[in-house]
């Protein structure tokens, strides 16, 4: 026990070593704060878009603006408006639903992924013949067309999003736990468990799982900002968040008219752009840098 928590040690160290690690942690505490004090920045920053903000529902982007043309930065809008909504409401309250989205995904896809995943590659046989046919048929689907056929059919709204993205981005978690599980089931201390009479999903629970999860907890990191994007590229192609919700995409959507005439409407595109640039940058870099500390393989 005393070990493990020396090596434990010695890897947290070399993780605060590491310059793109402190950075990547550096811009989720900035995305973080911005998330849990969201309505406290937008009152103090834009208190004409806080004081129309709708009470029912803070995610619907206030109007503060009867025109569709984009209106440049000013004093009572930081950061522009753009189909009569605050920019600057939306790209605060979007932190909120990135999050949102990203953490619920992430979280349900690696569910799903580790109990296939756990029952295959523990039981193996038909069980395992059947469900990794079952990974081959999603997995043959492309993924972003699969989401929004799955999402027109489902209908606007975040929720549906999400149930999109949990449907067809499981698979990957599966394979790769999978594998991890078929390397460990003939491990000494897994052997040891069968032969003292422990059940099976208690063996995989208790011992295999804790051995083997951490590579999923990595990738649930660097997938994080994929699903931001993809659920951004939904709301943008008019599939995803419905109209005036607080999402970095439904921003960009309202600048599709505009994108030629960058000198009219530049910080429509350039502010929501560049938080998800930041917030897609942030997961890689920790992803990127728990991968280097944590995977056997990595360690010199």
């Amino acid at each position: 026990m005393a070990e493990r928590k020396s090596d434990f040690r010695k890897m947290m160290k070399k993780f605060w070593r590491n310059q793109t690690a402190v950075l990547g942690v550096v811009l989720l505490i900035m995305f973080v704060i911005i998330a849990i004090f969201a309505p406290q920045i937008v009152k103090t920053f834009s208190p004409k878009a806080a004081a129309r903000a709708y009470a029912e529902d803070p995610y619907q982007m206030p109007r503060v603006a009867w025109t569709s043309n984009p209106l440049p930065p000013s004093k009572d809008d930081p950061f522009g408006v753009i189909g009569g909504r605050d920019i600057f409401y939306g790209v605060i309250y979007g932190t909120r639903t990135a999050f949102k989205l990203g953490l619920t995904v992430a979280g349900l896809s690696a569910l799903i992924g580790i109990f296939v995943g756990s029952i295959s590659a523990y039981f193996g046989g038909w069980v395992d013949e059947i469900f990794m046919r079952i990974v081959d048929i999603f997995m043959s689907i492309p993924f972003l067309v699969a989401a929004m056929v799955l999402t027109t059919i489902l209908g606007k709204g975040l929720n549906n999003v999400m149930i999109a993205l949990v449907v067809f981005g499981w698979m990957t978690t599966a394979r790769l736990i999978r594998g991890n599980i078929l390397q460990a089931r003939e491990e000494q201390y897994v052997l040891a468990a069968k032969a003292l009479g422990q059940k099976d999903w208690l063996i995989i629970i208790k011992h295999i799982l804790p051995n083997t999860i951490f590579p999923v907890v990595i990738q649930m990191s660097m997938r994080m900002g994929s699903y931001v994007i993809t659920a951004a590229g939904l709301s943008f192609l008019g599939v995803g968040a419905e109209p005036g919700y607080a999402d970095w995409g439904t921003i960009l959507s309202y600048s599709r008219n505009w994108m030629t005439m960058l000198d009219k409407a530049w910080f429509a595109i350039v502010f929501p752009g560049v938080a998800m640039v930041l917030f897609v940058l942030a997961w890689n870099l920790v992803g990127d840098a728990l991968r280097d500390i944590f995977d056997p393989r990595m360690r010199s």
